[in-house]
C-alpha cells in the first residue's frame, strides 16, 4: 500500500519515550489512535495481549513496547530483557495474524547489529557476527522477532516491516540515573551540578543518535509507504565518540566540572553508524535534526521539566 488512510491505530509502548511522539502525530492526521501501556497490558502475558487485540481490533500496530536501558542495565537484566522483548514481539505478531490486522510496524534495534559489524552499518550485515556482549540478549531477542515477521509475511501474508533506529534522543527521554542511556544521563548528571561525571570506558566508542522526532517520522513513513521484508536502518549516517558527545554536552549545558573516564568499566561496542540509505530509497526517510541542534532542544526540555518536578 503507498498510502494508509486514517485508522484505528493501536501503539504498543505509546505512552514511553518514542511512542509519545509517534502517538502525536498519529493523532494529528485524524487516526484514532489507543494506547497500549504496561500497567494495563502486559505483553509478555498472552491472556493480556489477547484482551487488547479483543478490545482494540485495530487495523494498524506500532510495536514499540520493549524492556531496555543503557549497558549498566543491559548487563543486570541480560535475562529479563531477552525474555520479555521475545515474548512480547512474538504475542504481538501472532495476535496480529489472528486479528487480521492490516499492519504491523516492529521497532528493532541497532544493538542487533554484529560487535565488530563494518561501519557504516548496512542491512544486509545484520547476519554476519554475533551483538556486542552486553547488549546481546537484547538484540537477540528482537533479531528473532525480525525472523518472526518475515516467517508470518511467507507463511500467513502478514504485511510486517521490521526497522533498526539508532540510537534515540530527546525531549521526554528517560532521565533515570539507573537505567538511562548516556545521552539523558550526561545532561542530568552536568545539570544537577556535579563537581565531576564519571563515564565508563575510555571515551573512544563512537555512536549515531537520532533525535525523537525525526524517528517518529521514520515510522510512520515506513507504515505509509513501505511493504517489504527486509528490515531497514533508521539513522543519520553521522557518529560521533562518546568524549565529543560528552564535551558537547558539557559546553550546551555550561558544566564546569571535571569529565572522569573510569576505564575499568566497558565501552559496550567500539563502533555505531548506520547507512541510512535504504530508507531513503524505500520510502523516502531523512533525519532532519542536526546533532548539536537535538541536544540543545533537550537540554532545554530537562531544565524546563526538571525544575517543575522540583517545584512540587
Amino acid at each position: 500500500m503507498s498510502t494508509l488512510a486514517a485508522m484505528r491505530t493501536l501503539v504498543t509502548g505509546g505512552g514511553g519515550f518514542l511512542g509519545s511522539h509517534l502517538v502525536q502525530r498519529l493523532q494529528d492526521r485524524g487516526d484514532d489512535v489507543v494506547v497500549a501501556r504496561r500497567a494495563d497490558y502486559d505483553l509478555t502475558r498472552l491472556v493480556d495481549g489477547q484482551r487488547l487485540f479483543a478490545e482494540t481490533q485495530p487495523e494498524l500496530v506500532f510495536h514499540l513496547a520493549a524492556e531496555v536501558g543503557g549497558i549498566g542495565a543491559n548487563r543486570a537484566n541480560p535475562g529479563r530483557y531477552w525474555y520479555a522483548n521475545l515474548l512480547m514481539g512474538a504475542h504481538v505478531l501472532e495476535l496480529a495474524r489472528l486479528h487480521a490486522t492490516r499492519k504491523v510496524v516492529l521497532a528493532g534495534t541497532v544493538c542487533a547489529y554484529p560487535k565488530f559489524t563494518p561501519v557504516p552499518f548496512r542491512e544486509d550485515d545484520l547476519w554476519n557476527g554475533y551483538p556486542e556482549e552486553t547488549n546481546a540478549p537484547y538484540g537477540v531477542a528482537k533479531k528473532a522477532v525480525l525472523v518472526g515477521a518475515q516467517a508470518y509475511r511467507e507463511q500467513y501474508g502478514l504485511d510486517a516491516v521490521f526497522l533498526l533506529p539508532a540510537n534515540l534522543y530527546g525531549p521526554r527521554d528517560n532521565f533515570d540515573l539507573e537505567t538511562s542511556h548516556v545521552i539523558p544521563a550526561l545532561i542530568r548528571k552536568m545539570i544537577e551540578g556535579n563537581d565531576e561525571v564519571v563515564l565508563w570506558g575510555d571515551g573512544t566508542p563512537t555512536r549515531e543518535f537520532l533525535y525523537v522526532e525525526d524517528a517518529a517520522e521514520g515510522f510512520l513513513l515506513a507504515a505509509e509507504r513501505y511493504d517489504g521484508a527486509e528490515p531497514v536502518n533508521l539513522g543519520t549516517g553521522a557518529e560521533i565518540s562518546i568524549h565529543e558527545l560528552a564535551e558537547t554536552i558539557a559546553e550546551l549545558t555550561g558544566f564546569e566540572g571535571e569529565l572522569v573516564w573510569d576505564r575499568s568499566m566497558p565501552n559496550g561496542q567500539p563502533r555505531r553508524a548506520l547507512d541510512a540509505s535504504r530508507a531513503e530509497a524505500l520510502f523516502g526517510f531523512r533525519a532532519r535534526t542536526a546533532l548539536r541542534e537535538g541536544l540543545a532542544r533537550t537540554i532545554a526540555w530537562y531544565r524546563e521539566h526538571s525544575a517543575i518536578h522540583a517545584g512540587r
